[in-house]
């Protein structure tokens, strides 16, 4: 094998396990506020069988004014703002809730942007009926 091919092969690996390492970091960030199971979800934002895949929506509350719902949406393209609605959470008067997808690219990484408002204190997977 010459040099250059055992170089990149050398680099390719470094970089991939640089990859993982920063997906870790960003697992471990985001879990202090994420109360579900961030390691059921491949990097896709996908879970369950191979033949069977689903994404997760989650939802969070935030303080009931404009400006936040617009930060939340521009950090996440699939958040949608409910005004009327408690949600599972039980956000308050003074709240709106908001429910997003991991169905996006580096889901990850919007949801270490989430929890890193203040005001964001708890992402929760969703369910609907």
């Amino acid at each position: 094998m010459n040099t250059s091919k055992l170089v990149a092969i050398l680099l390719s690996a470094l970089v991939l396990s640089a990859c993982s390492h920063l997906d870790g970091l960003l697992k471990g960030k985001v879990q202090q506020k994420v109360a579900f199971d961030l390691t059921r979800l491949d990097a896709d934002g996908l879970y369950g069988p191979a033949d069977g895949k689903r994404s997760l929506s989650y939802e969070f509350c935030i303080p009931a004014h404009v400006n936040t719902a617009r930060q939340v949406m521009s950090i996440d393209p699939t958040a949608i703002v409910y005004k009327e609605s408690p949600g599972r959470l039980q956000c308050g008067k003074e709240q709106y809730l908001v429910v997003g997808d991991t169905y996006q690219a580096n889901y990850l990484v919007t949801l270490k942007k989430l929890v890193e408002l203040e005001y964001v204190t708890r992402i929760q997977e969703a369910f609907f009926e």
